[in-house]
């Protein structure tokens, strides 16, 4: 396995301690968060660590191909390192985000889209939404109002 400093050095990019700890942050979650939460969980780690270096990091990892830049409807970008080609799921009662691999079905869907449109596709985006079966639960669970 790649540590993330052979990972940055792969791309040719600068190994800082704030690079490598953002990009283990990134490898070691599949919340897909946004800069704000990666600033807020690394700070205690990092005090001097600025906002601005985390939005910086962010756009070169995402500019060199490490890491992808989503947004799914929301005020603010999410960061993903799963680089294959995969749908997310996003549930409109929490927030959270979930990576869906569906590969036959995204190849048939693109396979389509090439074939029945005069295009060329460069990426592909998928995105569902709906509730996440934790917050289906716990809305079963909530007792009835009383009239």
């Amino acid at each position: 396995m790649h540590t993330c400093s052979t990972m940055l050095k792969e791309h040719n990019l600068k190994v800082t301690p704030q690079r490598v700890a953002i990009l283990e942050y990134l490898l070691n979650t599949h919340t897909h968060p946004t800069a704000e939460a990666i600033f807020s969980s690394l700070t205690k780690l990092y005090p001097s660590m600025s906002l601005a270096t985390v939005y910086k990091t962010l756009d070169t990892l995402k500019n060199e191909g490490i890491v992808n830049e989503i947004n799914i409807g929301e005020d603010s970008n999410r960061y993903d390192v799963n680089m294959s080609d995969h749908a997310h799921f996003k549930c409109s009662v929490c927030s959270a985000v979930t990576d869906l691999e569906m590969p036959e079905a995204l190849a048939q869907l693109s396979s389509h889209v090439l074939n029945s449109y005069d295009v060329s596709l460069t990426s592909k985006r998928v995105f569902f939404y709906g509730e996440c079966s934790c917050c289906v639960e716990h809305q079963n669970f909530l007792p009835s109002p009383i009239s």
